[in-house]
């Protein structure tokens, strides 16, 4: 007969044994994101015992604690950081939790003593451990590993006792993530005994446990993020790598869970401290989820190209893949929101660079990938046009406009304005025209927008400048194809300037009466450059000056400052009644100045071809009429008196304009127009008008020399 060992119990009865089992298994309703940590009076025992692996870090970062260790070894930090004991031991039906008191909590309940073998029951529980790990009863072979470390914490399991255990636990993916837990405590206890972890345990733990369903990535609430961070955590502490798979798997559950600040750190890792290489579908997760409208960090997709391309990627060639052409399109909407316009262009021109791509140039693919992509392509292209216009810069302008065009972007009207006003200011009339014909073939194509009268007006004007008599053709017959019209105004203007250079203020005459008898109305720009013919003759016609201005009148078209301004240079001829008829201009100009204030909200719209307020010109005008006067007076043709108090007055109220109140409400109601109106949108107008009265403007300008 076998000889047993005498066993001898000693129970040990107290208030321990009343102790009711309840479960720690519950989770807290804080987040890893939250960024407030709960006050030291509300921390409980067993509050600490159900913070998850990233809540236990938040709460001692708020304590400015070290984040290094075990999920045990955290809790134990906390609660000694908060004041708090020890817990008792809590039993539940998966065994004896993280914060049990192992031995001596366990002698309060009962003592075993073997007075035979002292070692037996270690041996015994030894045994059935690796009994059950190797049925696969994880559940069975956990509890016992458990009760073995409690109760004999002085005794040193060995390594194979827990590997046995683990390998229970990783049978069957983790018993489907059930495991996930017991197999992270059991890879925590390794690290505290001071045992390597397997890489092949460590990683297959890691991303085992995270599964697809969540924003935590759980296995039907087994496992997830927390409990993986947690084993990268254990596995660091031991010295054992993680895979490039196993960063991949983690840095995308935390993407999917738009901890984005986290996965960044995770990638820098990999790249710069384990010189790994990522793949650049993990690049992509995280700069899609930074991009993302639910996070908007686009300090972060920066930061994804910097590690990108300190990984080895070359921003000139990840253009050929899905995943680059991703990237870089994420750096794009993060560069424009941003407003690093700049870098914008960098990453566009990098893609047009890549080869291998089908069925079109990368930076084409990118513009066109995606509608908030397209927009942001869209938006860096205008403001690039604007600052070009802004400058003066014409070439660039027409560059950026080429390639807004060979990326499939279409730009507004607003843009081709632009771009056609901006070469036309510089007086580039053959770029000004190619550039309104290809608005012009793309309109007929239904890729534009049909040009408006007025740009062909701007590249007519232009052509007349420069001379380009061919061009002005063309650009009249595209305007007359465009909008089925065989004649308008503009074509009438067109004469009218090329007569007014003339100083042919008979033909104007006649070129307006055609005007009305064809059944188009002659404009302000139209009576003012026929006023300008009077100025530019050989002998100056104030007399005919001022007739065209009543005629114009009669017509209810009202001058402008321009045409008060061309009227008063007509008068400077040297004769008094000239200096009569520039008095009375002045006089008329005034009277007109307080009626526009006055009517003030209530007028119609006030712009460049209404606008009758004052300008430096102006004042030129008037003071040369003053001097002109002056010399009138000196030759004796009128009394010194009468011209100071009566011809005079007008002339000198002029002068003396921009220091009137007057002037100060004309500055109140030009801010205010100002205010609403687009800055871009204005500066091109004002372009387009002086473009507009170039023959007037020659005029007056010559006169004031």
């Amino acid at each position: 007969m076998r000889n047993t060992p005498k066993l001898a119990f000693v129970w040990v009865l107290g208030a321990a044994c009343s102790r009711t089992a309840v479960s720690a298994s519950t989770t807290t309703d804080a987040t890893s994101t939250d960024p407030i940590h709960t006050p030291d009076e509300l921390l409980t025992p067993d509050s600490i015992s159900k913070l998850r692996f990233r809540e236990l870090k938040r709460e001692l970062q708020a304590r400015s604690l070290t984040l290094e260790g075990t999920t045990g070894q955290l809790r134990v930090r906390l609660r000694q950081a908060v004041g708090l004991p020890d817990p008792e031991c809590i039993v539940n039906e998966d065994g004896i939790e993280d914060d049990c008191q192992t031995e001596y909590e366990m002698a309060r309940i009962v003592t075993f003593r073997d007075e035979s073998d002292p070692e037996y029951e270690v041996k015994e529980l030894m045994a059935q451990i690796e009994e059950k790990a190797a049925l696969g009863h994880w559940k069975a072979a956990t509890r016992k590993l458990k009760t073995l470390t409690r109760r004999f914490a002085n005794t040193t399991v060995p390594e194979s006792v827990y590997l046995t255990t683990l390998e229970a636990c990783m049978a069957n993916r983790l018993q489907g993530a059930r495991a996930s837990e017991p197999a992270r405590k059991i890879l925590e206890k390794m690290v505290e005994q001071g045992y390597a972890i397997p890489d092949t345990f460590g990683n297959f733990c890691v991303k085992t446990c995270l599964g697809e369903q969540g924003t935590d990535s759980t296995h039907q609430g087994f496992g997830g993020i927390d409990t993986a961070l947690a084993i990268v955590a254990a596995m660091e502490q031991a010295n054992t790598p993680l895979q490039l798979e196993t960063y991949d798997k983690l840095i995308q559950a935390l993407v999917k869970e738009g901890s984005v600040d986290h996965a960044l750190a995770l990638l820098r890792t990999v790249v710069v401290e384990q010189a790994q290489t990522p793949s650049l579908e993990t690049f992509d997760r995280v700069a899609r989820c930074a991009v993302s409208r639910a996070v908007h960090d686009d300090e972060a997709v920066l930061s994804v190209l910097t590690i990108c391309k300190a990984s080895g990627y070359d921003l000139d060639t990840i253009a050929a893949t899905e995943a680059g052409r991703a990237i870089l399109a994420c750096g794009v909407i993060a560069a424009e929101r941003l407003g690093n316009d700049a870098l914008a262009f960098r990453l566009l021109t990098a893609a047009s660079k890549a080869k291998g791509v089908a069925p079109d140039r990368g930076d084409i693919m990118i513009a066109l990938g995606s509608s908030t992509a397209q927009r942001a392509c869209t938006l860096i292209h205008k403001r690039a046009i604007n600052k070009a216009v802004e400058d003066g810069q014409w070439q660039l302008s027409v560059k950026v406009l080429e390639l807004m065009l060979e990326r499939s972007l279409k730009p507004s009207n607003w843009v081709w304005r632009n771009v056609v006003t901006c070469c036309a200011k510089a007086k580039k009339s053959k770029k000004a025209t190619a550039v309104l014909l290809d608005w012009v073939k793309l309109s007929e194509d239904l890729k534009a927008d049909k040009p408006p009268l007025s740009v062909f007006n701007t590249v007519v004007n232009v052509c007349e400048i420069c001379d380009e008599q061919e061009l002005t053709l063309l650009v009249l017959d595209k305007m007359k194809q465009t909008h089925d019209t065989e004649g308008n105004i503009i074509t009438f203007n067109i004469a009218l300037k090329r007569l007014a250079k003339q100083g042919n203020y008979q033909a104007c005459e006649g070129i307006i009466l055609g005007m009305l008898q064809a059944g188009v109305e002659p404009s302000v720009v139209s009576y003012t450059t026929a006023i300008a013919s009077c100025a530019s003759a050989e002998e100056r016609q104030p007399t005919m000056a001022y007739e065209w201005l009543k005629r114009m009148r009669s017509r209810n078209v009202n001058p402008n400052v321009l045409t008060y301004n061309t009227a008063m240079a007509a008068c400077l001829d040297g004769k008094l009644e000239s200096s009569f008829i520039g008095s009375k201009l002045a006089k008329e100009m005034l009277d007109d100045v307080n009626m526009q204030l006055q009517q003030g909200d209530e007028s119609s719209e006030v712009n460049a071809y209404t606008n009758v307020i004052p300008d430096s010109a102006t004042k030129n005008m008037a003071r040369q009429l003053m001097t002109q006067l002056k010399s009138n007076w000196k030759e004796g043709a009128i009394d010194k008196r009468v011209a100071t108090d009566t011809v005079r007055v007008p002339l000198k109220e002029l002068v003396n304009f921009s220091r009137s109140e007057a002037a100060d409400r004309a500055r109140q109601e030009t801010a205010k127009r100002t205010i609403v109106d687009d800055d871009q949108a204005a500066s091109t107008a004002l372009d387009e008008i002086e473009l507009e009265y170039t023959a007037a403007s020659s005029t007056h300008r010559s006169a004031e020399v």
